[in-house]
């Protein structure tokens, strides 16, 4: 084989479980949820609030810190549980938590002044999230094994 046949093969497309794409779904989730939040420090007058102790409106306090914990927790855990959970359970978290994740990205622009940054990254969240929908709800079934019919010995069919 030459080398311009070589380098005119198909690529070879490995089709990869659901629970690397929902993983890998979630762990893009994850840095675009965190970096939409790191850029939006660049907006003037976010650094001085937060040293003022806002964000947003609201006062900067252990709950507060906790909550915002949380949210960016669940789609870190998410890349795990995704991996490691059995295909039921696994179908129905991914489910559940895109599903909350949705209203709650969304909340996020509301009220916000930069409306094409955070829209933008609203969209690709929201996109990454129908996603995980889709290939959560697609789940491939396993086939039912067919039973077998007992095999009559050659003897007997005389």
């Amino acid at each position: 084989m030459t080398r311009s046949e070589t380098h005119r093969a198909a690529l070879e497309n490995v089709a990869l479980p659901v629970q690397t794409k929902l993983a890998a779904a979630w762990a893009s989730f994850m840095f675009l949820y965190v970096y939409v939040d790191v850029l939006g420090f660049f907006k003037p007058g976010i650094v001085e609030d937060i040293l003022a102790g806002v964000v947003f409106k609201f006062d900067i306090s252990q709950s507060f810190v906790v909550i915002a914990l949380t949210s960016v927790a669940i789609p870190i855990v998410m890349i795990l549980l995704s991996t490691t959970l059995p295909a039921r359970a696994n179908r129905t978290l991914n489910l559940v938590v895109a599903s909350l994740y949705i209203p709650y990205s969304a909340f996020n622009l509301a009220g916000g002044e930069w409306l094409y940054y955070y829209g933008l990254g609203l969209a690709v969240e929201l996109i990454i999230l129908a996603y995980i929908l889709r290939s959560a709800w697609t789940w491939p079934r396993a086939v039912a094994a067919k039973p077998e019919r007992p095999s009559v010995p050659a003897a007997q069919l005389r």
